[in-house]
């Protein structure tokens, strides 16, 4: 395959790039159907008079339906997207930095899907949708999968369907509310993925950043107790890479502990842990769920990270080792591989 692209980038260079293009309005438009020319044209950072001809285009060849509410991809249109997926890896060089990002990262699998998350709202139900085809090819019977909150997780959630490995899963939240939007929240996201796939589900009904004396009355309640013991035998964890200050300041961080942890060099979190560049961890937040400890027993981590500024986080949290699978987008892994 990578051959036949390298002739054709030699013979008929236009075609590699016209087919890029397409691909990328193909994709655009299946992840934020049904959407008008002037919103699509916004998501791709482009104008409606360069879109136009193209959109008219993919009309003619049977891709796309075109109604009041806006532009959908057909059935034939959902075949051709689906059939030039073993393709998209050489098309945009995606196959060599994931495998430049494997070696420098040291993590087993990465794998590296088009555009920048920070630039198109796409890319990210783009992380999704791969994070949830990952966790199907992973997943057995009788597993615990340990998931936390965020805007990543919650794309996989959406791009979850049921399978007979997820009969006897349970999915567990990784930790409490983080006092954002519920629908972000780890028990949310939880109880959807078991929605989705079939599997059951359990609840951590405990605030995300609790004073150290609330903390330990909580821990001994029986039902903390029983999804503590869960979480102790997760097989799977599933979870956000964050940038540090931007985590600290969703937990409702005053300006005075802000400065404090920028102090320490903070750039990413995961879990209620704070790391610095290097790794180290250099503030714990003192919370009931999923610890550290636990994820490095875990057989299977999927980290899900993507947009140009969480490079820092995700290069510091892999110094953790802990992670076997890395799902990122293209604006991550250039930015990394530059550094």
């Amino acid at each position: 395959m990578r051959r036949l692209l390298e002739l054709q980038q030699k013979l008929v260079p236009d075609l590699i790039q016209v087919l890029r293009e397409r691909y990328m309005l193909l994709r655009s438009i299946y992840h934020l159907q049904p959407i008008g020319r002037r919103g699509l044209a916004q998501a791709m950072n482009t104008t409606e008079r360069i879109l136009r001809a193209e959109v008219d285009l993919l009309k003619e060849t049977g891709l796309l339906h075109v109604t009041a509410a806006g532009m959908s991809l057909s059935d034939e249109g959902i075949r051709v997207l689906d059939d030039m997926e073993p393709l998209v890896g050489e098309l945009f060089g995606l196959t060599d930095l994931a495998e430049r990002l494997q070696q420098k990262l040291g993590i087993a699998e990465v794998i590296v899907v088009q555009g920048n998350a920070d630039q198109s709202p796409w890319v990210k139900e783009e992380l999704g949708r791969v994070g949830a085809r990952v966790l199907k090819q992973v997943v057995q019977e009788g597993d615990i999968v340990a998931v936390t909150g965020g805007s990543s997780i919650a794309s996989v959630a959406k791009h979850l369907s049921p399978s007979a490995a997820f009969r006897t899963v349970q999915f567990v939240p990784a930790r409490g509310g983080l006092g954002e939007r519920v629908e972000l929240q780890a028990n949310t996201l939880a109880s959807a993925m078991a929605a989705k796939t079939g599997a059951s589900y359990r609840l951590l009904h405990v605030p995300d950043r609790l004073h150290p004396e609330a903390l330990q009355t909580l821990v001994k309640e029986p039902q903390v107790q029983d999804v503590l013991t869960l979480l102790r035998d997760t097989r799977i964890v599933l979870h956000g890479i964050g940038d540090a200050i931007t985590m600290a300041r969703r937990r409702n961080y005053s300006e005075e502990e802000l400065q404090e942890l920028d102090a320490t060099g903070a750039v990413s979190e995961a879990f209620g842990y704070y790391f610095n560049e290097a790794g180290e961890t250099v503030h714990r937040m003192p919370t009931i769920g999923l610890q550290l400890e636990e994820v490095h027993k875990a057989e299977t981590v999927l980290s899900i990270a993507g947009g140009e500024s969480k490079a820092k986080a995700i290069l510091s949290f892999a110094k953790q080792s802990c992670q076997n699978v890395l799902i990122t987008d293209e604006g991550a892994a250039r930015s990394l591989l530059s550094t």
